[in-house]
């Protein structure tokens, strides 16, 4: 969307201005470049089985996904912590593509938690119905992969694949034909000559019950295990109790916890059967109405679906597992009402200063101006978070994990933002002025008569500012998101902005309202120059995050940097834009300062585009909190060894630039109360520290379905699922949490 284009935009504005709005907003967003790579560990394929088809046949695609030693990826239902792969195909038209066939999994537990692996090597077989009035040439197969890559931790891939298939007079095997033939004997029939029965056999709780499949007599099997398939209103656990020993039981026993309104009235998975010696191990498809006798299994039938659509059977939909838990709707409505509450959050305090002073010059204006002026703070809103979106997308596309907040973990955007931010500081307290064709400061410019780039620049300085918090209901939906295809990221992101541009949009639609506001007058200097405590406060904040990226030189040369880059703003101010003389000369001794800051400072001392970095902070020593709380860095053999030791842990997930996890901190975790608490149940805790990035942290608020920090968990002993805590904490919440895991609420 073009500035030119918004309505009483006036062309003549001077070139000067327009460039000083572009460097400000270049220097905010140049930071977000900051990109993280890691090779995959899986190579990615498209096979097929046929080099040419005739129309009206079907040619067996494969996906094959060729894992490291030691790496895995999961089935169509991943188990307790876990998302199956997806495949979104873009097929030319006459070309549909039918469910993925699924190789019968390895089932996993660790630490209590259950799971349903690929090891190694694994093709997902795909049929592709080739249209009988299809015309004979070359097409063009193409598939878009997500999978999850797994060994300690997980992380979240994806790929593109594609292959040409010629359309024919004839069929011709490729190479591949024999081993997609071999995969597709790996997964599990329809169990035709069998007979099951399913039905309720305890009530455990409000919404959990243990269901027990049964298998008739003299047929020859007995079971080892039942895997079922995912299902958007239950889920069954992946421990199984046998009436006899594995393999040599004619039933199981499984507990399912039911999300729906309703009991569900029938159960699919896969049967894994063996001969009465405990050998041949078969496993078969079924679907077992609950409480009508044995049943034999029909034949199933093959659905297919659009080519643009995602080919997946049921309980492996196209969408990751959070959507089917309040589907896009909702997610929708969280990310808009997330966005709103950020306006309310401390990260954004700074800018709501500059939004009362627009608000308060816009009071004169014409109603027309001021929605103006509204809806360009929403384009820069907007644009902030499409360019966010992009960098989210761009990460993911590299094969690693996003999270919210990610810049604040790049030392290059935390220098440049501390930068900004303090020179806006000082143009607040008058030092200098930002010039537009007369003096004005770039904070009044804001949303003011000649403030359109401002209006748009004050809106890309909320979205960079709101990012190291987060608000109720923003978690879910940005966790969700980072889940998504990238036309998903985007959609959901957009609906953030929406929702932190939405009251200014409002207030600027009806100027009536603003009719609470004081007249403009001489009190709005005082006001500004108050308003410079708060940016000058963020200025100090960001100081103390970045300086930990440059090891033992931080302290002493990221202060002295503000200084001569304030020195350069004060020279400039004083004596080149306020004095009548010598301005050559102090223009010149302010540039001195600014080349000595980047060339010297910048580049010698702290080496910023390289920086040596911080120590590691997720090892090492014990720490103890403000209250006596031991912290112990985290691992997940840490937190494994703990609860197998039989202890209460508490984990907290933070980060220094991160304002809800201080806030948390203070008011509701490190507190007379809370450590009482643990003592009293031999408590431990574990914090881990995502101020810097690491990989095995995004892992786990990926697990967990947090977008970013704060994540804080509370785990029982052995091997029960943690309690996951909100993103805002109380200590009410804190306490009970470890009150249930302890066992003695």
């Amino acid at each position: 969307m073009s500035l030119n284009n918004i309505p009483s935009y006036h062309p003549g504005e001077s070139m000067r201005h327009r460039i000083t709005g572009f460097v400000l907003a270049w220097l905010i967003l140049i930071g977000l470049g900051a990109n993280l790579t890691q090779a995959a560990e899986t190579k990615l394929s498209l096979l097929l089985d046929k080099i040419e088809a005739t129309p009206g046949e079907t040619v067996l695609a494969g996906i094959r996904l060729e894992l490291k030693e030691g790496w895995h990826t999961y089935w169509r239902y991943g188990g307790d912590a876990a998302q199956p792969p997806r495949i979104t195909w873009k097929l030319p038209p006459g070309i549909t593509a039918g469910n993925i066939r699924w190789p019968l999994p390895v089932k996993e537990e660790s630490s209590g938690l259950y799971s349903y692996a690929y090891h190694d090597d694994i093709v997902l077989l795909v049929p592709l119905t080739v249209g009988s009035d299809l015309k004979t040439g070359s097409i063009k197969l193409n598939a878009d992969v997500f999978w999850l890559e797994c060994k300690e931790s997980c992380i979240p891939r994806n790929g593109t694949v594609s292959r040409t298939l010629k359309i024919g007079a004839t069929d011709k095997s490729s190479p591949e034909a024999s081993s997609l033939a071999a995969w597709n004997n790996k997964v599990p029939p329809p169990a035709v000559d069998l007979k099951f029965k399913a039905d309720w056999s305890k009530s455990m709780a409000d919404d959990e019950r243990q269901l027990t499949i049964e298998l008739a007599e003299k047929q020859g099997f007995y079971f080892k295990d039942f895997y079922p398939f995912e299902n958007e209103d239950y889920e069954i656990g992946g421990k199984t109790t046998f009436e006899k020993a594995e393999g040599k039981s004619l039933s199981l026993t499984k507990t399912l916890l039911n999300w729906g309104e309703t009991w569900p009235g029938k159960i699919s998975g896969v049967a894994v059967l063996a001969k009465q010696n405990g050998e041949n191990t078969r496993a078969y498809e079924i679907s077992v109405t609950l409480g009508e006798g044995f049943e034999t299994e029909k034949a199933s039938t093959t659905l297919t679906i659009p080519a643009s659509g995602n080919a997946a059977p049921e309980g492996a939909e196209a969408t990751p597992v959070e959507e089917s838990r309040g589907g896009w709707p909702l997610m929708l409505l969280f990310a808009f009402v997330g966005g709103f509450i950020l306006n309310f959050m401390p990260c954004v305090l700074p800018v709501i200063s500059l939004k009362i002073l627009g608000f308060v010059h816009q009071s004169k204006e014409q109603p027309r101006r001021i929605f103006q002026l509204g809806l360009l703070y929403g384009v820069g809103v907007l644009f902030s978070f499409w360019i966010l979106a992009g960098l989210v997308i761009g990460v993911q596309s590299a094969g690693n994990l996003a999270n919210w907040g990610m810049q604040f973990q790049n030392p290059q955007f935390l220098v440049l933002m501390t930068l900004l931010v303090t020179l806006v500081a000082l143009n607040f307290f008058g030092v200098f002025e930002i010039t537009g064709g007369r003096l004005t400061s770039a904070a009044s410019n804001a949303a003011s008569r000649n403030g359109n780039m401002g209006a748009f620049f004050n809106g890309i300085l909320a979205t960079v500012l709101a990012t190291p918090c987060t608000a109720p209901f923003l978690g879910t939906a940005l966790g969700f998101a980072f889940t998504q295809p990238p036309a998903g990221i985007l959609i959901l992101f957009t609906a953030v902005a929406m929702g932190l541009a939405f009251p200014y949009i409002l207030l600027s639609w009806n100027p009536t309202w603003l009719g609470i506001l004081p007249k403009p007058g001489a009190w709005m200097e005082r006001f500004k120059v108050f308003m410079g405590f708060p940016m000058i406060g963020t200025a100090i904040w960001l100081y103390t995050i970045a300086r930990l990226h440059f090891g033992e030189k931080g302290d002493l040369w990221m202060g002295l940097l503000l200084v001569f880059v304030a020195m350069a703003a004060w020279v400039y101010g004083e004596f080149v834009q306020r004095g009548s003389s010598r301005k050559g000369l102090a223009l010149g001794v302010s540039a001195a300062c600014l080349l000595f800051a980047y060339g010297w400072i910048l580049e010698k001392e702290l080496n910023w585009r390289d920086p040596v970095g911080p120590v590691t902070t997720n090892a090492g020593n014990v720490s103890k909190g403000k209250n006596g709380i031991l912290w112990q860095p985290w691992s997940e053999e840490a937190v494994a060894t703990a609860r197998a030791e039989g202890k209460v842990v508490l984990v907290d997930f933070t980060a220094k630039w991160c304002a809800n996890c201080q806030i948390n901190k203070k008011t509701s975790i490190e507190i007379d109360k809370v450590h009482q608490k643990l003592k009293s149940i031999s408590g431990v805790t574990f914090k881990g520290d995502y101020t810097f990035y690491d990989s095995r942290i995004t892992a786990q608020l990926q697990k967990f379905g947090r977008s970013g920090v704060p994540l804080v968990l509370v785990y029982a002993p052995g091997a029960e699922p943690p309690i996951l805590l909100p993103e805002l904490l109380t200590p009410g919440i804190v306490l009970e949490a470890l009150e249930k895991a302890s066992g003695k609420s």
